[in-house]
């Protein structure tokens, strides 16, 4: 079965900018839209934002609209989190997600899920 792998988490000032990477070892990701979502401790886990499985759609939950952008290298089967103005209150674990759901105007992830990659940004 396929393994998502997160990397690029780390420690950043608020401010400053990180780019996550999404990748797979087994099967190819570029059938599946993917997405996006974090979790804080002692918050519950929250949507990110998903693009479609072209690379040609994104979607943004509004606390990262305008900062967050979602990209996609189907030939290298790798998915991108590009986070710009990183604020203290993007600290969490992000996880990455084959297969999210769209429900109405929300995304439901998948029971296909990485490891998780931890971002701290500091003030």
């Amino acid at each position: 079965q396929v393994k998502l792998i997160e990397t690029g988490g780390g420690l950043v000032q608020a401010g400053g900018s990180l780019r996550l990477s999404c990748t797979a070892s087994g099967m190819i990701l570029s059938g599946y839209p993917m997405a996006w979502f974090r979790q804080a401790p002692g918050k519950e886990r929250e949507f990110v934002g998903t693009i479609s499985w072209a690379g040609t759609g994104t979607y943004y939950a509004d606390s990262v609209k305008d900062r967050f952008i979602l990209s996609r290298d189907n030939t290298k089967n790798i998915i991108y989190l590009q986070m710009n103005s990183l604020k203290t209150e993007d600290t969490a674990v992000y996880y990455c997600n084959r297969g999210p759901t769209r429900e109405g105007d929300r995304w439901s992830p998948s029971d296909f899920w990485g490891q998780g990659t931890s971002v701290t940004v500091s003030s």
